[in-house]
């Protein structure tokens, strides 16, 4: 029974180190993306960087229309990042397609990849793209996003041929 009893405690204290060291460890600060220690994926961003701000969007949208289907946080999510010009726009664009607007289309991608372009006359534009499908099969969209510098809110989002 001493033997039992002497067990749990060094089950608890050794339980007791793990929770300390967890978060300690989850704190510290991560490699840049392809030079983390075990290779694993990091992720980061700016929010002063627009395009970052764009990836930011595109990730929470499709997590959001991918997960859960939640309009109203995709509501909200459109709110926080687009224009109200934009907002209009795309009601009007979704009415005539029947599909998402920020999208482009009736499902929800597999994947999206977010690289900067070029900026000029206080606007900044983002190529988007849109993974359907996985290995072999997996096909692209590309869209164009264009993003204010002053207030970063996305401004337009355009097809990509």
């Amino acid at each position: 029974m001493r033997h039992t009893q002497h067990a749990k405690y060094l089950l608890a204290a050794g339980l007791l180190i793990a929770a300390v060291a967890v978060p300690t460890a989850a704190a510290a600060p991560t490699a840049p993306a392809g030079n983390s220690p075990s290779g694993a994926p990091s992720r980061s961003g700016d929010p002063d960087a627009v395009y970052d701000r764009v990836a930011h969007f595109y990730g929470a949208y499709i997590d959001v229309a991918h997960d859960s289907g939640d309009n109203a946080l995709a509501g909200r999510l459109r709110t926080f990042y687009l224009t109200s010009a934009l907002r209009s726009r795309l009601l009007t664009w979704e009415k005539r397609h029947e599909a998402d607007g920020v999208l482009r289309a009736q499902n929800v991608p597999n994947a999206w990849k977010v690289t900067a372009g070029d900026s000029g006359m206080g606007r900044t534009r983002s190529t988007v793209r849109l993974t359907w499908g996985t290995g072999k099969h997996a096909t692209y969209t590309y869209l164009t996003v264009y993003s204010d510098l002053a207030t970063k809110k996305i401004t337009d989002i355009t097809s990509k041929y």
